[in-house]
């Protein structure tokens, strides 16, 4: 807990935006950004996300632990109580069960709740509300019910904050008929998928990463217009290739295309596909992409057993098992509770070696 303190006290990082825009100067041309000149944080691109919702519908409201008064555990609610006022923006007790159940309520009710968690480890708490509830209330109604809410926050590892503040609950939820599940990685990605998660009629589970809240991309000026909206249940190919393809979520969509780079150094050229929504999954993109390379490496942060990557696993072997050239390959979390100790957080966790390992191995070109 004091781990997520610390870290909730400090408003962004400590990098001017000229220095950020000369280190990522080589990445961005590998990048399948829409083109503009101008950055912006993942947290600036949510709080933008949920500002331009509000005043643009007055049922959407937010809710959650230290939303108002302190402006967000992570500064994403930063300056709406101000302007929307406590009616709108609900600083609530320590209570996920009691806050999350209020705000399905209310949800059936036709207002639109964004109701933040201080992290997704928490929703455990509150997850009957979340599954029996919001989830199935459309299909036990025969669609005369829709829940409208968003559930969201950080989602798996951080640094250093232990087993029970680390867990990625991409899979938990995914598995839920009635869900759907977002997790996205630029502020591109942050913006347009929680505007279309705020106006989607059904509950939406939207699963953000903590270590991203800070970091800038570029973003486009499409993508800054109020009206600005990302497809659910499509995928976006960051980086085009032909010799293997990378899926991959969240933080893992970095790492990947730093993978990519390295790739390419020893002359393979790695598609790398962000999913961007994780249920409903984009499974023509990925089965597309594994049909031109004819290799599949598949990443995320959670446990391997039942996860992400052994659902895309299952759909490439099942649609597109006669195009593979290779066994395809998993790269997840270990199997294990979440070490607090740096080391050992570190080897639990996937690495951009792991990927470029993984991807030599299915290209034969490992030694």
């Amino acid at each position: 807990m004091w781990g997520i303190l610390r870290r909730s006290a400090v408003d962004g990082g400590g990098f001017s935006a000229s220095s950020l825009r000369r280190t990522r100067s080589a990445l961005v041309s590998a990048r399948s950004y829409a083109s503009g000149s101008k950055e912006m944080t993942v947290r600036d691109a949510l709080n933008s996300a949920i500002d331009e919702e509000m005043s643009a519908d007055p049922k959407v409201f937010v809710m959650g632990e230290e939303v108002g008064q302190y402006q967000g555990a992570y500064k994403i609610t930063k300056g709406l109580l101000e302007k929307y006022g406590p009616e709108r923006v609900y600083d609530t007790p320590i209570t996920e069960a009691g806050f999350t159940g209020i705000g399905v309520g209310a949800a059936y009710a036709g207002l639109k709740p964004v109701v933040e968690f201080m992290t997704f480890n928490f929703s455990m708490q509150a997850i009957d509300h979340i599954i029996n509830s919001a989830a199935k209330s459309n299909y036990m109604s025969a669609g005369q019910i829709n829940v409208p809410i968003v559930f969201r926050g950080p989602n798996g590892a951080a640094a250093g904050v232990g087993a029970q503040h680390s867990q990625c609950y991409a899979a938990w939820y995914a598995s839920v008929p009635g869900l759907k599940v977002l997790a996205p990685y630029s502020a591109e990605d942050a913006r347009g998928l929680l505007k279309a998660a705020i106006r989607d009629p059904d509950p939406v589970v939207f699963l953000e990463n903590e270590l991203l809240y800070g970091e800038s991309f570029p973003i486009s000026e499409e993508a800054l217009d109020s009206s600005f909206c990302l497809p659910i249940g499509k995928a976006k190919i960051e980086r085009e290739g032909k010799d293997v393809t990378i899926t991959t979520f969240s933080k893992m969509v970095g790492f990947a295309l730093k993978a990519a780079e390295k790739l390419a150094e020893e002359g393979i050229s790695a598609e790398v596909i962000n999913l961007r929504s994780i249920r409903p999954l984009d499974r023509a993109t990925i089965n597309a992409s594994v049909r031109k390379t004819s290799r599949l490496v598949t990443v995320e942060e959670g446990f391997p057993q039942h996860g992400v990557c052994a659902e895309i696993c299952a759909s490439v072997v099942e649609e597109s098992f006669s195009y593979l050239d290779a066994p395809v390959e998993r790269i997840a979390g270990a199997d294990v509770p979440m070490p607090y100790a740096a080391n050992l957080e570190r080897l639990a966790l996937p690495q951009v070696e792991d990927i470029v390992r993984a991807a030599k191995r299915a290209c034969y070109r490992s030694k």
